[in-house]
């Protein structure tokens, strides 16, 4: 390599580490060592008053004889499970309609992402107006066809179900998404479709589904995340002030504030967020070699 274009290239990087230098040091003492401080947290018996105190594994060994930590689990793993299908699927029913819209296709995109500007606190408050059993709207709509709606605040087999559905009220950002990516197939393979006889199922299945399926695999990985460490919603809903509490809606996030925050335990709070770390770490694994199997991309031999 001759010397000047050694000398360039090293002027570039310096340029380049100059531009990016505020955004390292911002995520360097906002992210990185937050990061790293409590995972020595997570070795201590720390009560935020106190310095903390070495305690080694204590933490890790606590986290599997707390009931509430299985409970919390499965609160979560429940809710995820079944709102990112239902996030997925409605979001791609609504951006398939907006994508044959036409010109009003504009009004309902904002419309449809309007609700993603609600504060969570506010859809929390919401929520209990929406699902109250005695008169909140959605029995009160149920009534009106001869269903005699359940107690979705205070039944609980019912409350994840109703914070499931209160999760699709924020579904514009997903619903934009698909609809770019609906936009970017092309329209030759429709129309060959068409010409072999294939009906709308079948091109939807065979031509869109697989179109898009590189943003589907992004949404379910970014849904799947914030669905693990959902709180606002049924943090303000059911333990927030004024508010009563329930089990059926102790997420993982939930209890991990509550360890921190509540009860000051903020070395085990700490070992709840690195546990929930590795947990997002390896189901975003394993959707990664799935998705090897079901996502397509252009150019690829599939």
């Amino acid at each position: 390599m001759r010397p000047e274009l050694r000398r360039r290239q090293r002027r570039n990087l310096r340029a380049a580490l100059l531009f990016i230098l505020p955004w390292i040091i911002g995520a360097s003492i906002f992210t990185v060592w937050p990061i790293l401080y409590s995972g020595y947290l997570s070795l201590t018996d720390y009560d935020v008053i106190n310095a903390p105190e070495f305690i080694g594994l204590d933490n890790y060994r606590r986290l599997l004889s707390d009931e509430k930590i299985a409970l919390s689990l499965f609160n979560t793993a429940y809710y995820t499970v079944l709102l990112v299908p239902a996030q997925i699927l409605f979001s791609l029913a609504l951006a398939m309609l907006l994508n044959e819209a036409g010109r009003s296709s504009s009004f309902f995109r904002t419309a449809f992402y309007l609700p993603n500007m609600t504060p969570p606190v506010a859809v929390g408050i919401l929520l209990l107006l929406l699902f109250n059993g005695q008169q909140g709207l959605i029995n009160m709509a149920l009534g009106w066809v001869g269903i005699d709606g359940p107690n979705w605040t205070t039944d609980g087999p019912w409350i994840k179900p109703g914070l499931i559905l209160m999760g699709l009220w924020s579904v514009g950002s997903t619903v934009i998404i698909l609809l770019a990516a609906l936009r970017n197939v092309p329209a030759e393979l429709y129309d060959s479709a068409k010409v072999d006889g294939a009906n709308w199922w079948q091109r939807t299945m065979k031509v869109t589904v697989p179109m898009i399926s590189g943003t589907i695999f992004f949404l379910v990985i970014v849904n799947t995340i914030a669905g693990l460490q959902t709180f606002t919603e049924a943090y303000t809903a059911f333990f927030g002030a004024g508010t009563y509490s329930n089990e059926a809606a102790l997420f993982y996030a939930i209890y991990l504030f509550q360890q921190a925050f509540e009860f000051l335990n903020m070395g085990y709070a700490s070992a709840m967020a690195w546990l929930l770390f590795v947990i997002i770490m390896i189901i975003t694994g394993i959707q990664f070699l799935v998705s090897k199997r079901l996502v397509f991309y252009e150019g690829d031999d599939k």
